[in-house]
């Protein structure tokens, strides 16, 4: 293969990583917004029975903050470990183009003949 068929294919492959890196991105972002609006709307259900001296409703709000603060935790550590996968990918991408492009090949080869599989016998 020559240096030009290379290049187009090295720029191809870092094109179709910075894509999926954006999407990844906005789908993150998307996700943390509605779960820090989940969690705000749960604060303030918490603020309204605050006030509230039935023992089972204490028990219950009690439970809820709880709830809320270990999903804080968890998306803080779900965000970590994704930022890590991510940029041990990238790395992997940037040491080993070939490799990267073809399983992503062989990927798609795969997937195209699953779908077309579940195609012929859906008729």
């Amino acid at each position: 293969m020559d240096t030009a068929t290379s290049d187009i294919a090295t720029a191809r492959a870092q094109a179709e990583v910075q894509a999926a890196r954006e999407v990844s991105r906005q789908a993150r972002t998307a996700v943390r917004q509605e779960v820090s609006t989940l969690i705000t709307e749960v604060e303030k259900l918490l603020q309204c029975v605050r006030a509230a001296a039935d023992p089972e409703v204490v028990r219950v709000r009690a439970e809820v903050e709880n709830a809320v603060a270990a999903t804080k935790r968890a998306l803080v550590t779900r965000v970590d470990q994704v930022r890590r996968q991510v940029e041990a990918s990238d790395r992997y991408v940037r040491a080993q183009p070939w490799q990267a492009i073809g399983v992503a090949a062989i990927s798609g080869v795969v997937i195209g003949l699953l779908l077309g599989r579940q195609r012929m016998s859906g008729l």
